[in-house]
């Protein structure tokens, strides 16, 4: 009898196996369906990823911009979980070798391509070393920091007062400039009174400017570094290492003004001196590549840097500079015994960019 109800049509037992299977239907759909939406949205992400990174290396990127530098540290600022310290910087173990890349023993020397993150020649890059006027990039950054370059500075004795020999625009004490003149004389033609004009506005004195260059330093994670002075004169407890330099050359690059005006083959300051005779200096870059003295490699454009020269620390150059598909590089060449020799070694380094 209860067999015979089973099978009856209508009845209980039939309606609930009818219950069971529209449910499994039900869950083969959705399952069916969330499938499907998880295959799409992995097609939409692998799209966006493709993307961003630039549809593949045979696309040309366009110009580098300093712009996505000052943007990635306003993210990482603002997101709370920030990347580790060295996720974004170069980091070097030990010297890396390059064919057709080759300083002497008293040389150092560096070449990383900051589009990958990579580390293309490297040579005792911790090694501490005399930077000279390559100093002047704190100063610079500072000042664009810390600074306002419409403020008019008075000139100092203090600042045309300095050692016979030493690089100086021919300011007079009681001379006006507005600060954003001066850190032209200083990047341009590395003027040693204006550096030591900018440092006291700055700092409030020249000792206070020092002291804020040792922490900005520090902050930044220079272990190599101190500073004595803000022009780069001889002193023995002022030094820094190749590895200082690239990440104090990276951070000024965050600045347009800095790679605007570096990049400057010459300068004309026009001020009225304190006598009252109308002023019109031209001052012509130290940079070699900027002046036509030396000639850059094909499809290779400086977009900014620093050279320093003193007897004790050599002919000095840092450099940042791009290849033909835009890509962003910082080279550095220390102690080499005459500029000559410092461009033709700088050329054997970004001969090398436009391979990557």
């Amino acid at each position: 009898m209860k067999e015979e109800q089973r099978a009856l049509p209508g009845n209980k037992y039939n309606a609930a196996a009818m219950r069971r299977r529209k449910r499994r239907q039900s869950r083969t759909r959705l399952t069916i369906v969330l499938v499907l939406l998880m295959l799409l949205l992995s097609l939409i992400a692998g799209f966006l990823i493709y993307m961003r990174r630039g549809a593949g290396r045979g696309r040309f990127p366009g110009s580098y911009s300093t712009q996505k530098e000052i943007s990635a540290t306003v993210m990482e600022k603002d997101n709370p979980r920030a990347q580790p310290f060295a996720a974004n910087l170069c980091v070097v173990d030990e010297n890396v070798p390059r064919d057709g890349i080759s300083l002497p023993q008293e040389q150092q020397g560096l070449l990383f391509d900051l589009d990958h993150i990579s580390v293309m020649y490297a040579k005792d890059v911790y090694r501490r070393v005399y930077p000279a006027s390559i100093t002047k990039l704190v100063t610079a950054i500072l000042a664009l920091e810390y600074g306002n370059l419409d403020d008019i500075v008075t000139i100092r004795e203090e600042d045309v007062n300095l050692e016979e020999g030493s690089q100086v625009c021919g300011f007079w004490a009681g001379d006006q400039l507005s600060m954003n003149q001066l850190l032209h004389c200083l990047l341009v033609y590395s003027g040693n009174d204006a550096a030591m004009a900018i440092a006291d506005h700055v700092g409030g004195s020249v000792q206070g400017f020092v002291d804020m260059m040792n922490q900005y330093a520090r902050d930044l994670g220079c272990t190599g570094t101190h500073f004595t002075n803000p022009h780069g004169l001889q002193d023995p407890d002022h030094y820094t290492t190749p590895y200082d330099i690239y990440l104090l050359l990276k951070e000024a690059a965050k600045y347009p003004q800095f790679t605007e005006i570096s990049q400057m083959g010459s300068y004309t300051v026009e001020y009225t001196r304190v006598d009252g005779v109308e002023m019109k200096t031209r001052l012509e870059a130290t940079d070699h590549y900027l002046t036509g003295e030396a000639t850059l490699p094909k499809n290779v454009s400086v977009l900014g840097g620093k050279t320093g020269t003193t007897d004790e620390a050599g002919n000095c150059l840092a450099l940042l500079t791009q290849n033909a598909y835009g890509q962003p590089f910082v080279s550095i060449v220390m102690g080499a015994w005459d500029k000559e020799l410092l461009y033709e070694q700088m050329n054997t380094m970004l001969m090398q960019i436009n391979g990557v």
